[in-house]
């Protein structure tokens, strides 16, 4: 199955124009059914006499590893996209995989934080210098205070950003500077499936990225040998940042807010969504902004904004 596997990769790359992300998700699931093929010792089983029997065998093994639902049907889907591609290229005649159900995956309406709570979260990030403070039993220098602003400057602008724009992670992470109009306050984004759409921002945004400018040139006037000149969100050493650095932030700050919130940077987005839907935007403008190819996935956040309404209206209505 190595050829068929290889040939796979290049189709999502270079004709699906797929995301890195999609690329290595999809490799992984589907080098983990051709391990199930291969017993020990053994050959891989051709794809010819798989059939929807095996399938079922290997879905029932992913189960028995305890792998969530959702975990199962993306490797299920990833099989199901594996074998269309192996049919349109004559490497195989059958889709077993389409004759096995995909597990009900559980609607979750997103938890989203009220705009009050994310205001205050947002702002109160000025007295949470963080990463950068002395370690216990050792005296503040002038260089570690320096890096504590430094860092708190990179921080609020990702934050302030994320929520300004609903971005994803790894959008945020490939800006580049060339992405970024600062005059017209607008992002040019590259999002899933390689496909580009512009989203405004913010002034709370534009203030924090204007903070954060001369300090991203600081970092860059470092000797270094790994630089990225061109992202907008470096590391320390002049790197772009990567999305489990993103991921590490928004819970330090999560935790130094001293809040009990599962807060986690697609709260961010969820919570862009939902308030610009609860002060009235149309829901396909919304789409657009998130780079939605559906509209059922946007209107996750009409439940989420109803609930929302809700506890409102049971907190403040007196007879409720």
């Amino acid at each position: 199955m190595k050829h068929e596997i290889d040939k796979f990769m290049e189709y999502l790359q270079y004709e699906r124009n797929a995301s890195p992300n999609t690329i290595r998700e999809y490799r992984r699931d589907v080098l983990q059914f051709q391990a199930f093929l291969t017993p020990p010792g053994e050959k891989t089983l051709p794809l010819g006499d798989v059939d929807h029997r095996i399938v079922r065998e290997y879905v029932s093994s992913l189960y028995d590893r305890h792998l969530e639902k959702s975990s199962v049907a993306r490797a299920l889907a990833a099989l199901r996209t594996f074998f269309k591609f192996c049919i349109r290229e004559k490497m195989a005649t059958r889709n077993p995989a389409r004759l096995v159900s995909s597990p009900k995956l559980p609607k979750r309406v997103p938890q989203v934080l009220s705009a009050q709570e994310m205001n205050g979260f947002l702002d109160g990030l000025a007295s949470n210098p963080g990463e950068g403070r002395p370690r216990r039993g050792c005296r503040p220098t002038q260089h570690s205070e320096q890096e504590a602003k430094i860092i708190l400057k990179r921080d609020r602008a990702i934050l302030e950003l994320l929520y300004a724009s609903g971005l994803r992670v790894s959008e945020l992470v490939g800006l580049d500077l060339k992405d970024v109009d600062r005059a017209g306050q607008m992002l040019r984004v590259l999002g899933k499936g390689r496909k580009e759409r512009v989203v405004p921002y913010g002034g709370k945004a534009q203030a924090a990225l204007e903070a954060y400018w001369p300090v991203r040139d600081e970092v860059l006037a470092r000797p270094a040998t790994r630089q990225q000149p061109r992202a907008v969100f470096l590391n320390h050493l002049g790197g772009r940042l990567t999305a489990r650095s993103i991921h590490m932030l928004v819970r330090k700050y999560t935790r130094l807010a001293n809040v009990n919130w599962n807060v986690h940077p697609h709260s961010l987005r969820h919570a862009f969504a939902t308030h610009l839907l609860s002060d009235g935007a149309d829901l396909r403008a919304i789409q657009e902004l998130l780079g939605h190819v559906s509209l059922s996935t946007t209107q996750r956040y009409t439940q989420a904004s109803i609930r929302q309404l809700m506890e409102i209206y049971d907190k403040a209505h007196p007879h409720a």
